[in-house]
């Protein structure tokens, strides 16, 4: 057996998964500190069930999943697998490999599984208990733990051998054994109280069978007097409830004739109200209203014509001045003149430009024939070009129709591909959309389902609360009824002694002491006590025979104590002394209160109290009773006696009487057993509080899990429509594609056949064009040199003309803005005229639709006026309608008061039809629910005839005050004493087979003690032998060993390392140097792992401490256990490293997680 795999997915720095390929014999993980190596450890320990943050180097359990980094984010959960090589079959599981898992999310819940199936904690221990891997991991020793070890409690020390001995298997057995023998102990307790409880319950019920049968007869008499009362009273609702109906008839009919009135008047003012209607007042009013906004329009009309009016003889007056333009053609004629002198100087100089022109203009010639001639050669050239652009383009056209044929031949299958992705995610998207559904339903019913284990739970922890409030009275009504019940005996107890009925029991005779034997009723017994005086703790004897033997036993023994005798045959007449009071002369006489179910003792109790009388008033009353009545015995509730024998104030403690004390006991065992049952009912409640925790807690992971199920199908739906989505336009966007490639290569293919009609032509007239074209430059170059020569001249008379040209671009300048002044003032006084004339014709025109205007608002006046007379016509008519509407309006009102009176009657009706009908249900009910009879049954009830001529009312209250003075009875009690009696039987059988459960689990323990001593005592022995030896291995000519702390305690004894180096004399672990510390935890533990072999071990940098000569007996120590089990091993050390046969080296970048390389070293070298 052996670890053969590791997988880290989100454990501390290991945030990708990472897996670890583990082989028999030494692998070595090296790597620089914070890469993250000791991390495989911890997922080792992790997985293998460590519980306390501490065991993986965390403050809190959740630090174990990836916190994130500026590079990568944080992580939801942590996930650790180890696979572990079950060939040997040393675990009990049928498989050659065992996958153990962990995993743990952020919100707590954390998920353990053997093989993928989801288990316990507890099932991972328990599997790898037997094979020397304990809940303590002594197989994994990590950084810091070889100081732990030495500064460990003995005790502790003492739970790496038990683990590796495998002894904890044994004390889990011994613990269970012991909280079955704890809870076997509570049963036994249990069933003794049930015992004593139903032993007391048994008398009692002799008693109740009588009082039942008289309780019996009483209400079977009760019965037949109460259901023919019933009857009778039904009898006379059902009389009143028919008279009532019939009244409501009556009221019913006259509804309806007040109906039908009221319905002939509706209709009538229906008809006067659409008379009413129907009249076109609201048409004739709606008519008038427009003619009225036809009216207000005409005036409006004519108020803005009269106000164009007025605007258009404003804008003649406005016209502009015409005395400008005299001056302006004045300074026009100055400006001709200077221009015209210009002019002539500028004549002067033409002779000269004329002969340059001359020149100029015969080399434009000769410039114009070659460049005729340059023309047609660069058209040549130009076609030159042509050709060589065509050869190009047919090329670039050639090339281009290629890609897009092989283009388009590509087309096809990614069109088919498309297709058939699209179906494939069609049948995908139906397929989710339907998972999407059964989620939603599943999660709507986990959510529901948690809602209600929350309520569950919620009730489920409110009983168990209630269940808790019991037990607590319970038990507090338990301890106080037993503290009494112990204080009670405890007084017998001192009676009895004082009597001396300790050394009578042997005497024959002894009836019992007479508190044992006497009943007081409570709040009596101080009084009692004081008029008993001495004879309360005196020993009741049978005969005055056997008293004197008591007296003569007690003399001859040496012991004081007093006895009564009791007389036989003597009654209470007999043994009364003379001038005692009567009963009726003294009603506050002790004896009342005292009784006994002995004859005898109720003779004693006559003579003793026969002149006991009670002062309910105080001593005051008392002392004043004694004093008017001085034969007597006064006493008082506190205990005060006043007698012939003297006068007493207070006496000694409470009274203690056997009846007292039965009572107490019973109190006491009906506490206790309601206690049981308390306790019971609170073990069931918390026992369903658990379940409905667990319940709730199972929901809502069902829930959550049912809601990711939701969330993970919406959003793979939400995928697959968004990749359909997106398909759909690739389909789209390719066969889109396939049409302009088709029509491009139709194009392209007929641009390249009119490109090769016409290449040859083009190409036939290349050869001929650079000659003609270089001919045409040669001509021009001579052209041009001459053409620079005629230049210079015209340069020269350029300059002269110069200032000639500046001063007639001044006049010229000058003169054309006067021209385009004048121009533009002639222009204005043209559009004056013009504008003059537009006016007049707009003020004619106003004035024409001034005239229609005033004739239409005439036409609109006079209707107005017309319409206005129609309407008080119209309004004259409708008043006589209203009038007639009035006068059915008010019959109506009166109809309707009329059937509302009448309506009142009929509701104040079925109020008392409702209210006869209700009582009679309730008589019917309560006969069917008090007497268990239908109403018909009680109506036909005969009526019985009470004795002593009373009425039967007056005997059914008679018979119920008899009842409530008998009280609650038990009418079953002949039944329950049976069942008591077989209860009886019952218990004491359970009770016999709890007590040989009690004795077969303590033999158990002894068995498990005696094996744990046993198993240990064997490993401690071969862990110290081996601890010996390798000590001396490390410490060349050193002395050490392991004792116990309490030898002859092996069950809880400790364990001590004691160790001296040579040339040490120290006595305390401490006082040695780091080194020697670590070189003795080494010793111990590899004295445990060869003592008690486990198929593996880790250690994390557990030589860091040590020196070259101590590394190298560390790496032998090592060398020596690689043949016997799988060693991991954690370090910084070159040496170790050599000492692999196979190497991790574990890095981490910055920002990043850990990465793992491997190496086989024996391969290697």
């Amino acid at each position: 057996m052996f670890l053969k795999a590791l997988t880290l997915k989100g454990f501390k720095s290991f945030a990708e998964p990472t897996t670890l390929e583990l082989e028999p014999g030494v692998t070595v993980v090296v790597g620089p500190n914070g890469s993250g190596k000791s991390n495989v450890v911890d997922a080792v320990a992790w997985v293998l069930g460590a519980q306390g943050p501490r065991t993986v180097r965390s403050a809190r359990m959740d630090d174990v999943i990836f916190a994130g980094s500026s590079k990568r984010p944080a992580l939801g959960r942590a996930e650790v697998s180890l696979t572990i090589d079950n060939g040997a079959g040393l675990l009990p599981v049928e498989s050659s490999e065992i996958t153990l898992s962990r995993t743990l999310f952020r919100s707590g819940d954390s998920e353990y599984a053997i093989n993928g199936v989801p288990c316990r904690l507890l099932d991972v221990q328990e599997l790898l208990s037997d094979s020397g891997v304990g809940r303590q991991q002594h197989v994994i020793v990590g950084q810091g733990q070889l100081d732990a070890v030495l500064n460990a409690r003995p005790e502790d020390r003492r739970l790496i051998v038990e683990e590796a001995a495998g002894v904890l298997k044994y004390r889990r057995r011994r613990e269970r054994a012991e909280r079955r023998l704890a809870t076997t102990e509570g049963n036994l307790d249990r069933l003794q109280d049930l015992l004593g409880e139903v032993r007391r319950q048994i008398r009692p019920l002799e008693r109740q069978a009588e009082a039942a049968r008289r309780h019996a007869g009483l209400s079977e008499e009760l019965h037949g007097a109460q259901l023919y009362l019933a009857g009778r009273k039904i009898a006379d609702l059902r009389a009143r409830l028919a008279a009532s109906r019939e009244a409501k008839a009556g009221l019913d009919e006259e509804q309806e004739t007040l109906r039908a009135s009221l319905a002939r008047l509706d209709s009538a003012v229906g008809a006067a109200e659409s008379a009413l209607t129907s009249d076109r007042g609201d048409d004739l009013a709606d008519h008038l209203r427009r003619v009225e906004g036809l009216r207000e329009r005409a005036r409006g009309l004519a108020a803005v014509l009269a106000e164009r009016r007025r605007s258009i003889a404003s804008a003649a007056s406005a016209l502009a001045d015409q005395d400008v333009v005299a001056a302006l053609e004045a300074e026009a004629t100055r400006l001709r003149a200077e221009l015209d002198q210009a002019e002539t100087w500028a004549r002067e100089l033409e002779p000269s430009g004329e002969e340059l022109a001359a020149a100029e203009l015969a080399l434009a010639g000769e410039r114009a024939e070659l460049e005729e001639t340059l023309g047609d050669a660069m058209g040549l050239v130009s076609r030159d070009g042509a050709a060589a652009d065509a050869r190009g383009q047919l090329r670039t056209l050639r090339h281009g129709l290629d890609r897009d044929r092989a283009e388009q031949s590509r087309l096809g299958p990614r069109v088919a591909a498309i297709a058939d992705r699209a179906g494939l995610l069609e049948r995908e998207r139906l397929r989710l959309a339907e998972e999407v559904d059964d989620a939603g339903r599943s999660a709507a019913s986990l959510v529901d389902g948690a809602e209600n284990a929350a309520q569950r739970l919620s009730a489920a922890e409110s009983g168990a609360e209630r269940a808790e409030t019991v037990l607590r009275r319970a038990d507090q009504d338990h301890h106080s009824w037993g503290a009494r019940a112990d204080a009670l005996a405890m007084a017998l107890d001192e009676a009895r002694a004082r009597a001396g009925a300790e050394r009578l029991a042997d005497v024959e005779g002894v009836v019992g002491t007479l508190l044992e034997l006497v009943e007081v009723d409570a709040g009596w017994e101080r009084a009692f006590e004081a008029a008993a005086g001495e004879a309360v703790a005196a020993v009741v004897m049978a005969g005055p025979a056997e008293a004197r033997a008591a007296l003569d036993h007690l003399r001859r023994s040496g012991t004081a104590g007093a006895v009564l005798a009791m007389a036989a045959g003597a009654g209470a007449g007999e043994l009364r002394r003379p001038g005692a009071p009567a009963d009726s002369a003294h009603p506050g006489l002790l004896r009342a209160h005292a009784r006994s179910v002995v004859a005898g003792v109720e003779a004693l109790l006559d003579v003793l109290l026969a002149d006991a009388v009670v002062a309910a008033g105080g001593w005051d009353e008392a002392v004043d009773l004694a004093l008017r009545r001085p034969e007597l015995t006064v006493v008082t509730l506190d205990g005060d006696r006043f007698g012939p024998s003297g006068w007493r104030i207070g006496g000694g403690g409470p009274t203690a009487t056997g009846a007292a004390l039965d009572e107490a006991r019973a109190r006491a065992a009906s506490c206790a057993a309601a206690a049981a049952d308390a306790s019971e009912q609170m073990r069931a409640a918390r026992d369903e509080v658990s379940a409905a925790r667990t319940a709730e807690t199972q929901r809502a992971r069902e829930a959550e899990r049912g809601a990711a199920r939701l969330a993970g199908a919406t959003e793979a739906l939400a995928r697959v429509e968004s990749e359909l989505q997106v398909l759909a336009q690739d389909a789209e966007s390719a066969r889109d594609h396939q049409h302009e490639l088709a029509r491009r290569i139709e194009h392209d293919a007929s641009l390249v056949a009119a490109l090769e009609d016409r290449l040859p032509a083009l190409e036939a007239d290349e050869a001929g064009i650079a000659r003609r074209v270089a001919a045409a430059r040669e001509a021009k170059a001579r052209v041009d040199d001459r053409a620079a020569a005629v230049a210079q001249l015209r340069t020269g008379l350029e300059v002269r003309t110069a200032s000639l040209d500046e001063r007639r671009s001044l006049l010229s300048g000058r003169l054309g803005d006067i021209e385009r002044r004048l121009d533009r003032d002639r222009a204005e006084a043209e559009q004056a005229s013009g504008r003059r004339e537009q006016m007049e014709a707009a003020a004619l025109a106003v004035d024409r639709l001034d005239g229609v205007v005033a004739r239409h608002l005439a036409t609109l006046d006079a209707k107005a006026h017309d319409l206005g007379e129609q309407r008080r016509q119209l309004a004259t008519a409708i008043h006589e309608r209203a009038a007639h509407l009035d006068r059915l309006r008010e019959e109506r009102v009166e109809t309707e008061r009329r059937l509302a009176e009448v309506r009142e009657r009929a509701q104040r009706a079925e109020i008392e039809d409702a209210e006869l009908r209700l009582r009679q249900e309730a008589a019917v009910e309560s006969v069917r629910r008090e007497l268990d009879c239908e109403p018909d049954v009680a109506v036909a009830a005969p009526r019985p005839e009470p004795a002593g001529g009373t009425s039967i009312a007056q005997r059914a209250r008679e018979l119920e005050r008899e009842l409530r003075l008998m009280g609650p009875v038990n009418p079953l009690a002949i039944e329950e004493l049976a069942s008591l009696r077989e209860r009886h039987e019952f218990l004491e059988s359970q009770l016999e087979d709890v007590r040989g459960a009690r004795r077969d689990l303590a033999k158990v323990i002894r068995a498990i003690d005696a094996e744990i001593v046993q198993v240990f005592a064997a490993a401690f022995a071969d862990v110290a032998k081996h601890f010996s030896s390798l000590f001396s291995t490390l410490f060349s000519g050193g002395v050490g060993g392991l004792r116990l702390t309490d030898p002859d305690n092996l069950l809880e004894t400790g364990i001590e390392v004691e160790a001296k180096p040579a040339g040490k004399n120290v006595k305390k672990l401490s006082l040695l140097s780091g080194g020697e510390r670590a070189l003795v935890a080494i010793a111990f533990l590899f004295a445990v792992f060869r003592s008690r072999p486990s198929p593996f071990y880790l250690l994390d940098e557990v030589e860091a401490a040590l020196d070259d000569v101590n590394l190298r007996r560390f790496l032998d120590l090592i060398d020596e256990f690689r043949e016997e089990a799988q060693l991991i091993v954690v370090t910084h050390q070159k040496r170790t490293m050599e000492a692999a046969d196979w190497l991790y080296g574990v890095t981490l970048q910055p920002g990043g997680s850990s990465k793992v390389v491997s190496e086989r070293v024996g391969a290697s070298a």
